[in-house]
């Protein structure tokens, strides 16, 4: 079946340039913003934030020369042995990324309600700081429970971070996972036909 051609170009009803609110929200129609959504996202970068106390935690419980509970292996233990130094800083890394994109996902959002600019710039800052409360849980762990290790050799001995750049991790999977999350929406919480 055809459409029939149409003569001239297709006239519209015009569209106010803002949607308009219902009266007595007390705020002005063109604020865009929608109400409780500032205090949601400050909840959720609170909470992110504090989640790395659990992280530090869980670093120095697995990684070797933390409580080793990872491999176990004896000759791990020790901050003397140089081989546990790259594995020490992997299992931040490692935790770091799971962490951050745990957080992401969480923020992402839906099909219908993306996270604002400000939204992810909170989260993001806040994997950050998580990231830096997280190293310091860290070794702070490991000096109140460690054994205590000699470091005139070198610093790395006692439980620490060699590689800096591990911090970076968590605030990049937060900001990779909400850019996959709005790039994929996925199905809005509908059935696919």
């Amino acid at each position: 079946m055809t459409q029939p051609a149409v003569d001239g170009p297709a006239q519209h009803a015009p569209e106010p340039a803002q949607p308009e609110r219902p009266s007595g929200t007390g705020r002005p129609s063109g604020t865009g913003r929608q109400p409780g959504r500032g205090g949601a996202a400050l909840v959720k970068a609170a909470l992110i934030a504090a989640a790395g106390v659990p992280v530090g935690l869980l670093w120095w419980l697995l990684a070797p020369s933390g409580l080793n509970l990872l491999t176990g292996n004896p000759d791990l233990a020790t901050g003397t042995n140089t081989a546990t130094w790259l594995p020490r800083d992997l299992v931040l890394a490692g935790l770091c990324l799971l962490a951050g994109c745990i957080a992401g996902s969480l923020v992402s959002g839906s099909k219908h309600h993306q996270p604002t600019t400000g939204t992810v710039l909170l989260v993001v800052l806040a994997g950050a700081a998580a990231a830096l409360l997280a190293w310091g849980t860290g070794v702070l762990s490991a000096q109140l429970w460690g054994a205590p290790a000699d470091t005139s050799a070198s610093a790395s001995v006692a439980f620490s971070l060699r590689s800096y750049a591990v911090l970076a991790l968590w605030p990049a999977a937060i900001a990779l996972a909400i850019f996959l999350g709005s790039l994929f929406p996925g199905s809005g919480g509908k059935p696919r036909a």
